[in-house]
């Protein structure tokens, strides 16, 4: 496991996550696993782990374990999951009707909750970066233009960087990557096309690529490229709603970001209960939010893990707990 992906934060997000060794907790980014296999030593054996990923090489890497329910698919479905769980709890199938008539705060059926936690950790597996032909880096010359996560998914980077109109790829730069000179960048890649490997696109954009800060520019730009092909802004936000729906008052949900856009999203949804930031208040004045943050500022890692994990330089985890209804 080790070898596919080194678990980033691993003993911080676990120590926040685990309030209950019977409960029931969802692994919301399974990759390599490390964090599963933490949280399920950590769990007695009445315990459940449900890991979600949209990679068919995660999936592979599971371990065996009776304890762990393995999902392929993408997180932003985890409350239609939730649902099923909640249908195997004893006692809460005959309270459907009822609980399907009650609205709860935030707009949605008050049914019963599942998860005692939820763990994400948004980051790309390093075995996603470290293998050529997926085109997550630009350390691969000759590599497809690929970049999904989901190897069934339709779209790639190669059709992006191909078919978008020259407006499109200016605000996917800007947007999703803070490319300074997003305009110019984007009308560079539509006058090389048709662009196939990422030495293609390295060589397109090579103007504008800075003596001596060359990768630091290359990395905004394939984060750009992947947060579109896997539409991991628009996943980020339904998962952080259902995620929410779905744990159980004093439930922890847990989220280690790696860039700035997506922790503005969860530090956001923790503090409003949107992303957007736009606090909403009921009759009476009251700021509704259906979580509470754990730690007011986050946790980033030891200056050892990163010196051992350079993938870690940039993480940062936020800790929130599902308020109990009103």
């Amino acid at each position: 496991m080790s070898e596919y992906h080194i678990p980033v934060l691993l003993a911080e997000s676990v120590s926040a996550l685990i309030t209950n060794p019977g409960g029931t907790y969802a692994d919301a980014t399974f990759g390599g696993g490390g964090h599963t296999a933490a949280v399920l030593s950590r769990l007695n054996d009445g315990g459940r782990v449900i890991a979600f990923d949209r990679d068919v090489d995660a999936i592979a890497n599971a371990p065996k374990d009776h304890r762990l329910t393995l999902i392929h698919n993408n997180f932003r479905y985890i409350e239609n999951y939730a649902e099923q769980l909640r249908r195997e709890i004893p006692g809460q199938a005959g309270n459907e009707e009822k609980a399907g008539n009650d609205e709860g705060r935030h707009g949605r059926p008050d049914r019963p909750s599942v998860f005692d936690g939820i763990l994400a950790d948004l980051g790309v597996s390093s075995h996603q970066f470290d293998t050529a032909e997926r085109g997550f880096s630009f350390r691969y010359e000759e590599a497809p233009l690929d970049m999904r996560m989901n190897r069934e998914a339709k779209l790639t980077a190669e059709e992006v960087v191909n078919t978008y109109s020259e407006q499109d790829l200016e605000r996917i730069l800007k947007l999703y990557g803070e490319v300074d000179g997003a305009r110019n960048m984007a009308r560079l890649i539509a006058q090389a096309r048709p662009l196939h490997t990422t030495g293609d696109l390295d060589k397109a954009i090579a103007k504008m690529l800075p003596k001596g800060a060359e990768h630091k520019i290359l990395a905004k730009v394939y984060q750009a490229l992947r947060i579109e092909v896997n539409q991991e802004m628009r996943s980020l936000e339904k998962f952080l709603e259902g995620a929410t729906r779905s744990l159980k008052p004093g439930g922890r949900l847990v989220v280690i970001t790696y860039h700035s856009l997506e922790d503005r999203m969860v530090k956001n949804f923790i503090k409003t209960g949107n992303v957007d930031g736009v606090q909403k208040t009921d009759i009476y004045g009251k700021i509704e939010t259906p979580l509470e943050a754990v730690n007011r500022k986050p946790i980033v890692p030891e200056e050892s893990e990163i010196q051992s994990n350079t993938r870690a330089r940039s993480a940062k985890l936020r800790i929130a707990e599902r308020r109990a209804a009103e």
